[in-house]
């Protein structure tokens, strides 16, 4: 416990044997040392996940996330750290504020960073979910701009498609309806178009000649209509509209797992918003407070330094520096001195030896 202690000590930032000597300020700096000691490992797990997709895909992205994360861990508890122990609680309240102004700033700036890569594991599957939807749309986007092309480029011809469509349905309703009527003819069944007299008659014969001649010319136009289905089908194959099609659930599910940051930092930014594009006013409560909470940890060192009163710690510290601060002083008044010394010395042996090298020549 006692080695627990100390690392959370060094953690603060105080100097651990003048702590020592004050037991009841150790819990207070004990805490502090936690909080900016978990900060770092935050920003740790944080700036490794982010740099995992970064790298996602290549042999080294572990290796990577895993320095990185290290890397970036270290440097936040180091800021946090010296922000912490930055702060005089030897100067007046108004000046203690202005000091802690700055580093609360920077502490802000560094909990938002930290925030947000640890927000996008929260939000992992709901990020997942709107990244299909977006591909979906996004490919569906795509075939729609292609489709709209080949349109445009291909007009007359799927024009002519269409035209040769519609004779061939109308054709094929009106052998329909005189099949139809020719079997009434044959069966006796009288109609306004039939004689009602049973029996396969001069009006049955001609009606099933008729027949005959408007099958071939259905023949005809259905030969026309798959030479141009054909030709329309070729065009789209080699404008490459055949190898577009939307994607599959699997399909979906590879493309969200290995989506890189920028594409999941804008999906939990859309988080905030439902498909028709009102706001999700719950998940953007969740997005901000889970924010905030980051925010307000990072911070947390700074105002319990800020908060907390002028302990014995403080006391001894501060008459500590006056005790480094006087002996430096004496320090520099001993080197002056002896400099002073020295100089007049070398002053009046030099003005020794003129006034004999004087003497000697008259």
């Amino acid at each position: 416990m006692n080695s627990i202690s100390r690392f959370f000590w060094f953690c603060s930032g105080v100097h651990i044997p003048t702590l020592e000597k004050h037991p009841t300020e150790q819990n207070k700096y004990f805490g502090i040392g936690a909080t900016i000691f978990f900060t770092g490992l935050f920003a740790t797990l944080s700036g490794g996940y982010a740099m995992y997709f970064v790298f996602k895909g290549g042999t080294g992205a572990w290796f990577f996330a895993v320095l990185f994360g290290l890397i970036w861990g270290l440097a936040i508890f180091n800021m946090d750290r010296y922000i912490v122990s930055s702060i005089n609680k030897s100067a007046s309240t108004d000046k203690q504020i202005l000091q802690a102004t700055p580093r609360i700033l920077l502490a802000i700036m560094i909990g938002m960073v930290i925030s947000r890569p640890l927000e996008l594991k929260i939000f992992d599957k709901e990020i997942r979910a709107r990244l299909k939807v977006s591909y979906l749309n996004n490919q569906r986007s795509k075939i729609d701009t292609l489709n709209l092309a080949f349109g445009n480029k291909y007009k007359i011809e799927i024009g002519k498609l269409n035209e040769t469509k519609i004779q061939r349905d109308s054709l094929e309703s009106a052998i329909k309806s005189d099949r139809q009527k020719l079997n009434f003819e044959i069966f006796g069944n009288k109609t306004t178009e039939t004689s009602g007299v049973l029996g396969y008659g001069p009006y049955a014969k001609r009606k099933e000649l008729e027949l005959q001649q408007r099958q071939k010319d259905l023949d005809t136009l259905s030969l026309e209509l798959r030479r141009r289905e054909g030709f329309v089908l070729d065009r789209k194959q080699f404008d490459g509209l055949m190898n577009e099609k939307l994607f599959t659930d699997k399909t979906l599910d590879s493309l969200a797992s290995v989506a890189g940051f920028a594409d999941r930092n804008w999906a939990l930014g859309q988080l905030s918003f439902n498909t028709n594009g009102t706001r999700d006013t719950n998940t953007a409560l969740a997005i901000t407070f889970i924010g905030l909470l980051f925010v307000f940890f990072e911070c947390l060192p700074v105002f319990v330094k800020l908060m907390s009163g002028r302990g014995p710690y403080d006391h001894s510290i501060e008459n500590t520096e006056d005790s480094q601060i006087h002996e430096s002083n004496k320090d520099r008044d001993y080197d002056v001195t002896v400099i002073d010394g020295v100089h007049d010395t070398r002053v009046s042996s030099e003005i020794t030896q003129r006034i004999n090298k004087f003497n000697s020549t008259y």
